[in-house]
């Protein structure tokens, strides 16, 4: 819902309309445009629209890259919560208000009580959606990348051997898996998000221009990697779940 909303409010019923310096309005002006030239001049540079999009995707990436940190770590403290969440709502199961009260009071505790702020996740995503909207706009409505072509793929058109929409399906898929870790064995509606969402890109992807797709592929890639680099220290620096476990097999009691 809060995707749809956003991408109605940036003027999605503008996408067939190409972007020039004389689209009018804000949206247009100061977000679709300028992503458009930016995508133009480094294909000029380098002399590929396919490399473009490539570099032009890492460097968008990289400019929301704090806020999409921000929200990774939120969403791995709310992840953390949930054994903790689960024995409140199974504690306090009854629907009548008092109940409901008493449950919603102990959760907001245990959140001050961690430093959790259910909301922080939000408003990074808010923020950074219209950004990533209007680079979907910036390629589907810049009239020059559909007259190039890139590898085995002509940008405008769907790729004939369907490899990016399959390609694209997989890296949403293993970025969701990330991102979740182990939150859709808790919760069955981000277990069936899980599998929603890659089905979804490939549909996109097989009825879209191939240079969608592969704003898709390299924009999961990039967050696979961000979200593999930002959980390795943790993987590092966690504790031994069961220390107590080695000293048994040793031959060790505890005193």
């Amino acid at each position: 819902m809060l995707v749809g909303l956003v991408s109605l409010l940036a003027g999605c019923t503008e996408v067939n309309q190409p972007i020039t310096d004389k689209s009018t309005g804000f949206w247009n002006q100061y977000i679709v445009y300028p992503l458009s030239q930016l995508i133009i001049y480094v294909a000029n540079l380098t002399g590929d629209y396919g490399l473009s999009i490539i570099i032009v995707t890492i460097l968008v990436r990289l400019v929301i890259l704090p806020l999409m940190i921000k929200q990774l770590k939120s969403s791995k403290a709310m992840q953390d919560l949930q054994p903790e969440m689960k024995l409140l709502r199974e504690k306090y199961s009854s629907k009548d208000q008092q109940t409901q009260q008493k449950l919603q009071k102990e959760t907001m505790e245990l959140f001050q009580k961690h430093g959790v702020n259910p909301l922080a996740g939000c408003f990074p995503l808010i923020v950074q959606m219209p950004v990533l909207i209007g680079f979907y706009h910036a390629i589907m409505r810049t009239r020059a990348i559909a007259e190039h072509s890139f590898l085995w793929f002509d940008l405008g058109h769907k790729d004939p051997y369907y490899i990016l929409p399959i390609v694209a399906g997989v890296a949403t898929f293993i970025q969701q898996k990330l991102m979740m870790a182990g939150s859709a064995q808790q919760n069955p509606q981000m277990a069936m998000m899980l599998w929603l969402m890659p089905i979804m890109i490939i549909i996109f992807a097989l009825n879209f221009p191939a240079a969608l797709s592969l704003y898709w592929v390299v924009g999961n890639i990039f967050m696979i990697l961000q979200t593999l680099i930002i959980n390795k220290p943790k993987l590092r620096t966690s504790p031994d779940p069961a220390p107590n476990a080695k000293l048994q097999k040793a031959g060790g009691k505890k005193k």
